[in-house]
């Protein structure tokens, strides 16, 4: 507004309704009054510096999603081995089964997110012609894997 109260001509406020440029954009009236001023030079600069700005922000998120890979942790986990021993066994309340017949299947340490869960025991109908194998951390290398429980035959 300041350059074209300089060269004389009237600010886009002293301009009557008629003569007001249409505002298209969400922009004030003075800043289209303003644009209309370029020689050219700024659209080139603008330019650069849209390219400059593009770059620098392409770049920064290159870093930054660098810096998003998720590893597995390989000092705990290897190809199905935990190489931390489980816990003891938690003590359980076993009570009373819910009807008769009905098998306890005990709890057992699981491996889950990095570290090792208690999974609490349970009551299971009976099976005829099977019986439950629990849950057990075997020794393997230098580390542990889990023998999931079962019902077996016989």
């Amino acid at each position: 507004m300041l350059v074209t109260l300089l060269r004389g001509q009237r600010a886009p406020s002293q301009l009557r309704e008629a003569q007001r440029p249409v505002n298209r954009s969400r922009r004030a009236p003075f800043v289209l009054a303003q644009r209309r001023e370029y020689d050219g030079f700024g659209d080139e600069l603008m330019k650069r510096t849209h390219s400059l700005r593009a770059a620098l922000l392409l770049s920064s998120a290159v870093a930054m999603l660098a810096g998003c890979v998720v590893e597995p942790d390989q000092r705990h986990y290897a190809d199905g081995v935990v190489l931390v021993a489980p816990p003891a066994p938690q003590a359980e309340l076993i009570g009373t089964p819910p009807q008769p017949g009905y098998v306890w299947i005990g709890g057992y340490w699981n491996w889950v997110g990095g570290r090792h869960v208690w999974v609490s025991g349970h009551w299971d109908p009976p099976r005829p012609g099977y019986h439950w194998v629990a849950h057990v951390w075997v020794r393997q290398g230098d580390g542990w894997r889990l023998r999931p429980g079962h019902w077996q035959r016989g």
